[in-house]
């Protein structure tokens, strides 16, 4: 077929919607999707022939096939970690265990009793759901679920001290990944910041001298993707709670990350759990559903029954509300801690933190002579690795494992852009594979992967060329 030269040469929007390829594409994607590509791929068609660049007939096809396709594909997809990092924000973070996702999918169908109550067959409460459960694992007298911990600290800000001022030490004052500020949570709250001590030592007398007339709370932040180390000096949440209640106003610990269980008991290091802080005298604490509790996307307010009811009766609530998917899976999830001894076998989160490492080696030398087949040009060999837990939980401390190190055959001064184009090459796979590019070489860290079957069959779909 004579090449298009010129723009008149262009075939209409017509012609190409009843090209044969053109009406199978309608056939699958719809006419108004297939109609909208035709006059995309026609407008980039003429700006190359205007610019001098002559086209085929097959490309408009070819392209036409490609924008159709990519616009219905959807872009939220699974994809393998092989970063070394658990609990990592940016891939979704906690994987739901197969009885959340059967919970999911039953619940998904149809209707369900989200908001009505099957005992009085009146309007119900979606918040009592998941509340008995979180109840009974924390110790809390009530418990609110919202969407996301972020919008549990700005509820419960909102709820208790708007207009009013809330004390933090100074060496609390954290930011998160996503430019989540402290800060600048209290001032969309309607609080004022009152912050006490410096950045590495903060002691009791700071919040005292601190607390008057105006005061709402004093609050505790956990802090997140890093440590204070060496002369260092802050309040416990039991010393804050006596000072909080000795002048009548609540204490709301923000744990961040959060945990349910003593993680010692799965050889794991220490974190403050939330029935810890509540029994140091907290009245409320907030911590998130999706990291090491393992469950969805959430964000958690367990504490004093009277303070959970005034934050219920927020219009903001409401704005937060958590969805049935969400509720039925944190409940799934809740289910399991009620025998804490089957959460290494049953909770993703926990069987991959707890995975040892002679498991992850014997892996890293079946997967790397495989590797290697499909990286001809590269030279892949299985190394130590130390995996990190992820989204602020346990920023400094890190796990014993391995990965596969892909590094460029032979002597090459700049590696970069061969080692970024076949992590590109990775990425386009049908299930991409995600790890990370650091000292010349790309790392693939095993910990996560579980199918060993599905990630070599992936390979074989992998273009180095």
């Amino acid at each position: 077929m004579a090449k298009i030269d010129k723009p008149e040469k262009l075939p209409s929007v017509d012609r190409l919607l009843n090209d044969p390829h053109g009406a199978l594409l309608v056939q699958e994607f719809g006419l108004s999707v297939v109609t909208e590509c035709v006059q995309t791929v026609l407008a980039e068609g003429r700006k190359k022939v205007l610019a001098g660049t002559a086209i085929e007939h097959g490309w408009l096809l070819k392209t036409l096939s490609e924008r159709a396709t990519h616009l219905t594909t959807p872009s939220l997809r699974p994809v393998i970690n092989l970063t070394g990092t658990v609990l990592h924000t940016s891939l979704g973070r906690a994987a739901l265990p197969e009885s959340a996702i059967k919970a999911i999918v039953n619940i998904a169908r149809g209707a369900s009793n989200l908001e009505f109550d099957l005992a009085t067959g009146k309007r119900g409460d979606r918040h009592k759901h998941a509340e008995d459960l979180l109840c009974h694992l924390t110790g809390a007298e009530a418990a609110l679920v919202v969407n996301n911990n972020a919008a549990a600290v700005l509820l419960t800000l909102n709820s208790l001290a708007k207009r009013k001022e809330v004390v933090v030490s100074r060496g609390e004052l954290i930011e998160i990944g996503g430019g989540f500020r402290m800060p600048d949570i209290m001032t969309q709250a309607g609080c004022k910041l009152i912050e006490v001590g410096t950045t590495n030592r903060t002691h009791d007398a700071d919040f005292e001298l601190a607390i008057g007339p105006k005061t709402a709370l004093l609050m505790k932040v956990h802090a997140s993707n890093f440590e204070i180390n060496g002369f260092t000096k802050n309040v416990s949440e039991k010393a804050l709670a006596g000072i909080a209640h000795r002048h009548d106003v609540p204490m709301v610990t923000d744990l961040g990350s959060g945990t349910l269980i003593d993680l010692t008991s799965l050889h794991l290091p220490h974190e403050t759990t939330v029935t810890e802080a509540l029994k140091a005298g907290a009245d409320l604490v907030t911590f998130s559903g999706d990291k090491l509790l393992g469950g969805p996307q959430a964000g958690i307010i367990a504490g004093r029954h009277d303070l959970i009811a005034k934050l219920k009766r927020n219009p903001m609530t409401r704005a937060m509300r958590p969805d049935k998917l969400t509720l039925v899976a944190l409940q799934a999830v809740l289910s399991l801690y009620t025998d804490p001894s089957q959460l290494a076998v049953e909770l993703p989160t926990f069987r991959w933190l707890c995975r040892d490492q002679e498991d992850i080696s014997g892996l890293a030398d079946r997967m790397a002579a495989i590797v290697q087949d499909y990286c001809k040009e590269f030279d892949v060999a299985v190394m130590p690795a130390q995996s990190q837990i992820g989204s602020g939980a346990l920023p400094s401390d890190t796990l014993a494992s391995a990965a596969l190190r892909i590094t460029l055959a032979g002597r090459h001064r700049r590696p970069g852009r061969a080692l970024i184009k076949l992590a590109n090459a990775f990425r386009d796979l049908p299930l991409p594979v995600i790890g990370r590019i650091a000292d010349d070489a790309l790392w693939f860290d095993l910990r996560c992967l579980e199918d060993e079957g599905s990630f070599v069959e992936n390979l074989k779909k992998l273009d180095v060329s």
